[in-house]
């Protein structure tokens, strides 16, 4: 065993007193989108879907109804949403990740309220020390649309929201999400406590690009219902309003099959042969305890790349780099 794979070796020698060593590249699924053109495929795009999915998926995008995914982790659960966008020209999902302080109203919007008032109050001040009048404070300037009101706004096609991770909200989220998954719409009462007449407000989105909005009256309403994806780890049992609203998909671990399949989507045609006893190593462990692809990923990226040592075998590769997810039982 040989440590010329290694980049980082402690020796403590600075750039320019020993050979300067160059970082590899990082794993595709590791590349901020854009950062390099051509370097990064969409997430989406290297999804690997089965037909009964594909089904359910379609389902709830004529239905214009939540899909509840369900799974393990590194089951694709969140993928899943990036690939239906990609696939549908919808524009990048719109992502919004959830914990247990999570509210309904930051996945519709934020007010900077602080913010606007100490803008207010610098105004006043120059304008008695003769700088000019005060004038008023542009209030869109401190609203952001979130994730969900985002995916809210009046347009042509519905655009995608990947809700990730509901099992980890407070208990009340699911029925606070009840009234606009069904009316697509929701007030922003700060807009429409503006006097009559005062005509379109532009606010920010959260959106990749930047783009902005323009709400009237204070009121956001959809033209086109977004198709909304839930994912759930299932630590939790949802109100059943709730799931009588949402259709259902449970996400598999994948065979070996699809497992050659999404090392082949990220690493290119025949590797999931040269590595297929490292894909039968990571079946063995997973049918004993839970491990994500994802792991298996990271293995067989760092074998392929040359980045571990040669004689590493299957079996130490996977102790370095599967770790179990969960407890072991007792």
């Amino acid at each position: 065993m040989t440590d010329n794979w290694l980049a980082y070796t402690g020796s403590g020698e600075r750039p320019g007193t020993a050979v300067s060593r160059n970082l590899p590249p990082a794993p595709p699924w590791r590349v901020r989108k854009g950062t390099e053109a051509g370097a990064t495929p969409d997430r989406g795009l290297t999804y690997q879907v089965e037909g009964a999915e594909a089904d359910r998926v379609n389902a709830a995008l004529y239905l214009r109804r939540p899909l509840l995914v369900t799974g393990g982790p590194g089951t694709g659960k969140s993928s899943l949403a990036h690939s239906v966008a990609a696939e549908l020209g919808l524009g990048p999902a719109l992502r919004w990740p959830i914990n247990s302080k999570t509210t309904l109203r930051d996945g519709l919007y934020q007010y900077d309220a602080i913010g606007r008032l100490q803008e207010a109050n610098l105004r006043e001040i120059e304008a008695r020390a003769g700088h000019g009048p005060a004038g008023p404070v542009d209030i869109g300037s401190y609203i952001r649309l979130g994730p969900l009101g985002t995916a809210l706004l009046p347009a042509d096609r519905p655009r995608v929201l990947l809700v990730d991770e509901l099992d980890k909200s407070d208990i009340d989220l699911p029925n606070d999400l009840l009234d606009v998954f069904e009316e697509g719409e929701f007030e922003i009462p700060e807009l429409s406590r503006l006097p009559t007449g005062h005509g379109p407000v532009t606010v920010m989105t959260a959106a990749e690009d930047g783009s902005t909005a323009k709400i009237d009256g204070g009121r956001v309403r959809c033209h086109e219902f977004p198709l909304v994806i839930i994912t759930s780890n299932g630590e939790r049992e949802f109100p059943a309003a709730f799931m009588r609203r949402c259709l259902r998909l449970n996400l598999a671990p994948a065979n070996e099959a699809r497992l050659a399949r999404i090392v082949e989507a990220h690493l290119g045609r025949g590797v999931s042969d040269r590595y297929l006893d490292v894909i039968k190593e990571f079946l063995s462990r997973r049918d004993q305890r839970e491990l994500a692809t994802d792991q298996l990923l990271n293995a067989i990226f760092l074998a392929f790349s040359g980045l571990r040592p040669a004689d590493e075998t299957p079996a130490q590769l996977a102790d370095a780099l599967m770790p179990y997810l969960d407890r072991p039982t007792e």
